[in-house]
């Protein structure tokens, strides 16, 4: 009896019966535009041209960093793909585009179906919020690479939008206003400095309480899903003279914002015009950490920044309120040199 696929750490059967309890998740976010079904060798997706005068598709990838770390160690699997959602879809809304198809990439050191299938249904989730179909996806046992029970996800999405309706700050002007939503935590940004501090040097329990007197565990928190703020801004974009849209990812709001502003331009962001959710505090006071290096990695609860025309400001909070969102004036745009300038 020679060597075999399973003999090298790679169990089909486990694939198979993976992708079988995955099928009624990815079905559920299908839109009218999907052909076929799971299963083919790519995901179909009959674009309409006709609902366009001059379509522009917008494609974006990302992943969740090491906030899968968090996931495994809590041996929770069911919101981190909600998290994979979010950071695609958001960056090309960030474009005004509308996300239309999502495909997930899902990799680990051995199957296990039922911690697949919460991994996926999670990106299910995730998509149905945003709107877009997920239509393909893959999952790959990679023995060696991985050790057993540690996994990475990597997503793609692709949207569309309007050729004169992109959005790339090049009509960022003095005298805009900046408007902040709201992000109640981390989302996928500075789990590598948060889990040092936190959990290795730290010593904190992930079942233990997220911050003294606090009702819900740090392991909760940290796995707190990120908000998706994609379906808001598409409508935003459509009802009000939106001039820039800045993701606060990896960068903060100064390595973010900085990314839609002209040569002659400079954001005046004031800190005061919002409360700081309490675990940047936390981790801030565990790792006697500067404002500026806090500043520099976490969204410090702001995932979103809107660059917004003065005369569409109050219309654009009562958009973001009626699509679900807090929003908050945090700043306006002044003449300068292309830079973030963060005030109290």
């Amino acid at each position: 009896m020679g060597e075999t696929y399973a003999g090298a750490g790679v169990d089909i059967g486990a694939g198979e019966e993976a992708v079988e309890r995955i099928k009624k998740a990815v079905r559920s976010t299908f839109r009218p535009e999907v052909i076929g079904d799971i299963g083919g060798f790519g995901g179909l997706f009959a674009f309409d041209p006709s609902r366009y005068v001059r379509p522009v598709l917008v494609a974006g990838t990302d992943s969740v960093g090491t906030k899968v770390m968090v996931a495994r160690m809590a041996g929770r699997f069911d919101t981190i793909g909600i998290d994979l959602v979010a950071m695609s879809v958001d960056d090309i809304a960030s474009q005004g585009a509308e996300p239309l198809f999502f495909l997930d990439c899902i990799s680990a050191g051995r199957l296990d179906p039922v911690q697949m299938e919460a991994l996926v249904e999670g990106v299910a989730h995730g998509c149905k919020e945003a709107g877009c179909a997920l239509i393909g996806g893959e999952m790959a046992e990679v023995p060696g690479m991985l050790e057993p029970g540690h996994f990475d996800l990597v997503g793609f999405a692709v949207g569309v939008v309007e050729r004169d309706r992109l959005i790339t700050g090049s009509r960022v002007a003095p005298g805009d206003r900046l408007i902040g939503l709201p992000s109640p935590g981390l989302r996928c940004n500075g789990y590598s400095l948060a889990r040092k501090v936190l959990l290795d040097s730290g010593g904190r329990s992930l079942d233990g309480p997220a911050w003294p007197k606090a009702h819900h565990s740090l392991g909760e928190e940290l796995l707190r899903p990120s908000v998706i703020y994609a379906p808001a801004l598409v409508k935003l974009c459509r009802s009000v003279e939106v001039h820039g849209l800045a993701h606060i990812t990896g960068g903060g709001i100064p390595g973010n914002l900085v990314r839609v502003l002209p040569e002659h331009c400079d954001a005046v962001v004031l800190r005061s015009k919002w409360e700081v959710p309490e675990i940047f505090n936390e981790i801030q006071r565990a790792g006697d950490i500067g404002l500026d290096e806090m500043t520099k990695v976490f969204n410090l609860g702001i995932g979103m920044i809107a660059v917004v025309a003065p005369r569409d400001v109050y219309r654009a909070h009562d958009l973001l309120r009626d699509a679900g969102h807090d929003s908050v004036d945090i700043g306006e745009i002044v003449e300068g040199e292309g830079r973030v300038q963060l005030r109290l």
